[in-house]
């Protein structure tokens, strides 16, 4: 096994650490302190020293162990230390590598020292409250600063020695901040507010270190960044290039890590802080272009994509960023592209952050609760939302889209549902936010934002939830072709029985006619979708205009002969033949061959039909069938009496493939 040493006094040290453990290599962490220790993940690969060694100590370290490389994390601010640690490995010829934090760009406005006693000299002059961000270890050089107990307050770790630092310094217990990082930017200006701070004085400690942060509140707070440049630096490479160099030398595999975020509405005011955090720590952000600039991180790599295949195959192809942060719309959970994208990053360390959806939003916006709403999207993808908003009292949907809602809402009043309330949500989160409430017919010619949200709400809930619409409900036409066949009350109630349709069935209706059977599937089956095909030229007219009164946006019409027009049809899970013109026998080959287990209905009335659906029951492989000769009688008036008239029988072949229903 590899033996690797890492001096591990910085962020990307510790990261460094917590990769190498997860690999087949010895790993010994040497720290300068306890508190370093305590930082760092157990491991059972992983030992640790956590003392301050000398020149004469690594030397002696290095010449016992024989390690296969060392590794310099140490702290930019810390020269000697990088010095003494390359000698020793030069003195017992061991490996060395330098991991040096990358540089950042700091504010043109800011004041340059080289070094603590020059940022005090500056400070010295100046007037107004300073937030140090230094450590503790020359807080005895600040002490020089006129009035250095009334104007100095200290940011230090919670450690003993920090403290009794500060107290030898005679710093008030008041002005001293025990606090453990990473800072994110609220937190920097929240302590630069709390303590009335003119000036923050901080070494460049890279994005890893927190610059970024600091750089983004001391302009927020309207503070003065007084930044002590980094002493001359030995020869090294980023975090990226020292775990490739791992991967090559040693045969290590590096997983990409990738937290996906859910970043609410929009607006940085409603992300959650641990949202907040880490797109501040990411290295690389990727989403769609309106989530990017909402995040507003400067100087972060970007790359606008929506499609998951495109998100997976940039994160993939680009080993040299250490913190993926994938930006999703309102809640990773709530109709996100989180779904799809996380089966395509089973190879990689993903965290999942929750954020507010545009539901929660909108209801606390109108002061109501949502546990009994039922959401829909109608954001690039189709749905029957009539038939929701008919069954349900109170349905969410976000809508997509030029003007989508308008269309929406002008849909609903074609469907006799005009008088439903309808409150619409715009720019949830935004400056611009706007709320408008009305009935859908009011709304119908009004235009909204694209990604617009809607609550509907429903008082009056009619839907039928039994098989079996009245005939009259179905319009049949009266054309040149006469009236079109239509599976009557009666039958299609028993047919659709007989078909056992799940919510999410995938059906097909092979002459559909009039589409009464396919509507009612559709109405069944709301979750799933509908294939309707029909080769008349005036039925698929009627056969649309149905489905547009009904509402049935999961039913797609196909106009064509059965089986020719069915080939690129996805396979059913469940099929209704009501006609055939003679080829019953290639249509259930079709449908057997898309789905061998497809559950199947067929009605006949003539004798010839009978005949050939019971051979079709012998020839292909059911494993149960059952036929029904259903007879119906229906009353007429005939004076002061009223006669029953019976209706032509119909033979109805239920016939099970495969033997699973």
């Amino acid at each position: 096994m590899y033996k690797i040493c890492v001096f591990a006094g910085t962020t990307e040290g510790r990261e460094l650490i917590e990769f190498l453990t997860a690999q087949p290599v010895a790993v010994t962490a040497c720290v300068a302190t306890q508190y370093g220790e305590m930082l760092l993940p157990p491991a059972e690969n992983l030992t640790v020293s956590a003392v301050r060694l000398t020149a004469e100590d690594m030397a002696e370290l290095f010449a016992r162990e024989r390690f296969d490389l060392v590794v310099d994390a140490t702290h930019p601010y810390a020269p000697v230390v990088t010095e003494n640690v390359a000698a020793a490995c030069s003195a017992s010829d061991t490996p060395y590598l330098r991991l040096l934090r990358e540089e950042n760009t700091a504010p043109e406005d800011a004041v340059f020292v080289g070094d603590a006693a020059g940022a005090a000299a500056y400070l010295n002059e100046t007037e107004g409250n300073i937030l140090l961000t230094t450590g503790s270890k020359e807080l005895s050089v600040y002490s020089r600063i006129k009035n250095f107990t009334e104007r100095v307050y200290a940011r230090v770790l919670p450690m003993e020695e920090s403290l009794r630092l500060c107290q030898a310094a005679q710093l008030p217990p008041a002005h001293i901040l025990a606090m453990q990082g990473p800072f994110s930017r609220e937190m920097n200006v929240a302590m630069l507010r709390a303590v009335s701070a003119r000036y923050m004085v901080t070494k460049e400690s890279g994005t890893s270190g927190g610059f970024d942060e600091k750089i983004a509140a001391a302009r927020e707070a309207n503070a003065r960044l007084v930044v002590i440049g980094r002493p001359p630096q030995r020869e090294g490479t980023c975090f990226s290039q020292v775990v490739e160099e791992l991967c090559s030398r040693f045969g290590l595999q590096a997983k990409p890590r990738i937290t996906i975020v859910g970043i609410g509405p929009g607006s940085r005011e409603t992300m959650t802080g641990e949202a907040v955090s880490a797109i501040e720590r990411a290295d690389c952000l990727i989403g769609a272009e309106r989530m990017l600039e909402a995040v507003s991180a400067a100087g972060k790599k970007r790359f606008d994509a929506i499609s998951p295949k495109e998100i997976s195959k940039f994160i993939h192809q680009n080993p040299q960023y250490r913190r993926f942060v994938v930006v999703m719309s309102g809640d990773v959970g709530f109709f996100s592209g989180t779904k799809k994208l996380l089966p395509l990053l089973g190879d990689c360390e993903v965290n999942v952050l929750p954020g507010i959806s545009s539901l929660a939003c909108l209801c606390a916006r109108l002061g109501t609760s949502y546990e009994d709403v039922v959401p829909v999207s109608l954001h690039g993808r189709n749905h029957d939302i009539i038939s929701d908003v008919q069954g349900h009292r109170r349905i969410f949907t976000l809508v997509g889209g030029e003007n989508g809602m308008g269309k929406l809402c002008k849909k609903l009043t074609e469907a006799g549902l005009g008088a439903v309330r309808v409150s619409v949500g715009e720019r949830l989160s935004y400056a611009d936010e706007k709320i408008t409430v009305g009935t859908a017919a009011e709304l119908a010619e009004e235009a909204f934002q694209s990604l617009s949200v809607a609550l509907i709400e429903n008082t009056d809930v009619r839907r039928i939830v039994t098989h079996g619409l009245p005939d009259e409900a179905f319009q049949r036409g009266n054309g040149t072709d006469g009236i079109v066949p239509m599976t009557k009350s009666e039958v299609r109630s028993v047919c659709l029985s007989k078909l056992q349709l799940t919510s999410e069935s995938v059906c097909w209706d092979v002459g559909a006619g009039t589409g009464s059977v396919a509507i009612e599937m559709a109405l069944q089956a709301e979750n799933g979708q509908v294939y309707a095909v029909e080769r008349k030229e005036a039925a698929v007219d009627l056969l649309k205009e149905n489905c547009r009164r009904f509402g049935t946006d999961n039913v797609s019409v196909i106009p064509g002969p059965a089986p020719d027009v069915c080939e690129d049809l996805p396979a059913p899970t469940h099929a209704f033949i009501g006609g055939s013109s003679g080829n019953m026998k290639q249509i259930l080959s079709l449908i057997l061959k898309k789905n061998p287990k497809v559950r199947i209905v067929a009605t006949a009335i003539a004798l010839e039909s009978v005949a050939e659906l019971t051979a079709c029951m012998k020839d292909f492989p059911f494993t149960e069938t059952e036929v029904v000769c259903l007879s119906t009688a229906r009353d007429r008036k005939a004076g002061n009496y009223h006669l029953m008239t019976g209706q032509n029988p119909i033979y109805i072949f239920t016939m099970q493939a495969g033997g699973e229903k």
